[in-house]
């Protein structure tokens, strides 16, 4: 909030007490009459809110404000007196104005003033019932009504110091505004005894389409939430809790993104009204994250099935599986000779290679089975982008790890048998040196070998050294084509989780009705000059996109395990697992 009057080129005046009024903008051109709103004593300020007409009633202004209170829980009553005349101002009105100080009684009675077409103001303060009335310098502060009463005040990421204490204060004055909106209800057309001008004079502010969805959602809502019910009791059934199917569901991506899904349409259809502004923000952004996400995947479908590309991609499948299979045999044949002129142990490189040869001998005849049914499974497939456009990414992701299985196949028997010899190794090495692993205190502990103990280690290292070269290329070759389909896999999750915690909703309303989302005020100086209060207008400083992003972000659901890259180097070089998926006690760095 921009408050330092040296930086818009204002002198500061050092005085006793400083009387802020914020006026709205919308009532300057109202008649005469007096001012109802709320008067802040912690901050020495007075938020008007409205401007009730002349003739009126007092005993029924009394009445009328007393309904409000007990609705809207503020305290709102008459602060004062405003005076709007083309002509010059009549000694009889201006006594008037100040008799109507003693039948509302409220401590200070503020008086405003607009003569003619003058551009100044008049602010006065009558002090009747205080000893020691001091002289108070008065700023008239305007106001957007509308847009204040509709924004959410945000609080700074930084809650000390200045900060924190300026918006807190502004934040009473927001609030005062957004919770007065009964008071606002009344506009001129009512045949009421009280007549008021504020935002909403000229008429309620309301809309056709959106009172014609309110009262559509209703069995929209009903309906959802019965359909929701019986799926929720399906997946909660006991049949997906056996073994495969729970496998299958906790590790297939699409599985966990349906499920994810599912919990987003509960909370649409939940009856329960939001708390706050930050749950009914959340239920929007949801909505229309959903909302985009199938109109996706139905632009996705409908360029599917036209000009029959869906028969295309199953005729391209079955090539690019043969040519990935022949690259990999090559790959084998290259690493069963001398790979970049290295001299490996030959038994153990021809062993090796054939077992992965005939590996992909047995993927190829795996592929050419299905061949005849790839294209009636594609079409299947590619009606499931109906259900939105994350969930077709997720199919992508479980179709790519299904057809690289033997990939993943080769990258385990290469981490297993590197993982086993250099375990082996440190075994061996300890007992070299006289130590053991005590697997009860999980430490190292000193050890005395015998002459046959320390001889068959000394055989056995020396093996084990030696044919480390040719498991380690193997291990490195077959890792770097795991790692390149993780990498893969993860780009698609990263869009995934893109698109399911991405806030559409609240980046839609920054973009078109920012003051919507406000971070702060700033003031910009009208008129100044001696004898007469200063007059600035606050303008609402909306949140970043950034703070928007940070403060509506949607939680979402990880199937990858967040290893730092310290944890993931550690992993590949003693030959652990990199597994797709989380598991339950792993630790999370």
């Amino acid at each position: 909030m921009n408050r330092d009057c040296m930086s818009i080129g204002v002198p500061c005046r050092v005085t006793a007490m400083v009387l802020k009024v914020f006026f709205p903008s919308c009532c300057s051109s109202a008649d005469s009459g007096i001012l109802i709103g709320r008067w802040i004593s912690e901050q020495n300020s007075a938020v008007i809110l409205a401007v009730v007409h002349f003739p009126f009633i007092p005993v029924q202004v009394k009445q009328y404000l007393g309904e409000v209170q007990r609705v809207t829980k503020v305290s709102v009553s008459v602060l004062g007196s405003w005076s709007n005349s083309k002509q010059e101002k009549e000694e009889s009105l201006s006594e008037f104005l100040e008799d109507l100080g003693t039948i509302f009684c409220h401590e200070p009675w503020i008086q405003i003033s607009k003569e003619g077409e003058s551009k100044f103001w008049s602010c006065s303060i009558l002090q009747k019932h205080s000893k020691n009335p001091q002289e108070e310098e008065i700023i008239l502060v305007y106001y957007d009504q509308r847009k204040v009463m509709l924004s959410h005040l945000h609080p700074p990421l930084d809650t000390a110091g200045q900060r924190a204490e300026d918006a807190s204060k502004l934040s009473a004055i927001f609030d005062t505004v957004a919770r007065s909106q009964v008071l606002f209800m009344t506009d001129r057309y009512d045949e009421g005894p009280i007549k008021l001008t504020h935002w909403q004079s000229d008429g309620v502010e309301a809309s056709i389409i959106v009172e014609l969805l309110k009262q559509a959602s209703v069995p929209a809502c009903m309906l959802l939430t019965l359909l929701l019910s019986l799926l929720s009791g399906i997946c909660r059934s006991r049949v997906l809790k056996f073994w495969p199917l729970s496998f299958l569901w906790s590790k297939l991506s699409t599985c966990e993104q349906l499920g994810h899904r599912l919990q987003h349409l509960q909370v649409i259809s939940s009856n329960k009204k939001a708390q706050n502004q930050k749950q009914l923000m959340r239920k929007a952004n949801i909505f229309v994250s959903l909302l985009i996400d199938v109109a996706l995947g139905i632009l996705l479908v409908s360029w599917l099935y036209r000009k029959n590309r869906i028969g295309h991609l199953a005729d391209t499948l079955i090539p690019v599986a043969d040519h990935v299979a022949e690259e990999l045999q090559d790959l084998l044949q290259w690493l069963m000779g001398a790979p970049a002129g290295l001299k490996m142990n030959r038994a153990l490189d021809q062993v090796l290679g054939r077992f992965f040869l005939y590996h992909i001998h047995l993927w190829i005849s795996y592929i050419h089975l299905l061949s005849p049914f790839i294209e009636m499974i594609l079409w299947y497939v590619g009606l499931s982008a109906c259900l939105g456009l994350t969930v077709a990414l997720c199919i992508l992701s479980d179709i790519i790890a299904l057809l690289t299985f033997h990939i993943y196949c080769f990258y385990v028997y290469g981490a297993r048998l590197y993982c086993l010899k250099i375990y082996g190794l440190s075994s061996l090495w300890r007992l070299f040196r006289g130590k053991k692993w005590n697997v009860l205190r999980q430490r190292v502990d000193s050890c005395s070998y015998d002459l046959d103990q320390l001889f068959i280690g000394t055989l056995l290292f020396t093996i084990l050294l030696f044919l480390l070269p040719t498991t380690a290329l193997y291990y490195l070759v077959f890792t770097l084509l795991r790692l390149l389909v993780v990498i893969v896999q993860g780009l698609i999750h990263l869009l995934v989780d893109l698109i399911d915690s991405l806030p559409l909703y609240s980046l839609i309303l920054r973009l078109c009705r920012s003051y919507r989302l406000a971070a702060g005020v700033k003031f910009k100086v009208l008129e100044q000059q001696d004898g007469k209060p200063l007059r600035l207008l606050m303008q609402i400083n909306p949140l970043s996109y950034g703070g928007v992003v940070q403060t509506y972000r949607l939680p979402t659901y990880s199937c990858y395990p967040r290893d730092s890259w310290a944890s993931l180097c550690k992993k590949l070089f003693l030959g652990e697992l990199i597994y797709p998926w989380k598991h339950k006690g792993d630790k999370q760095n």
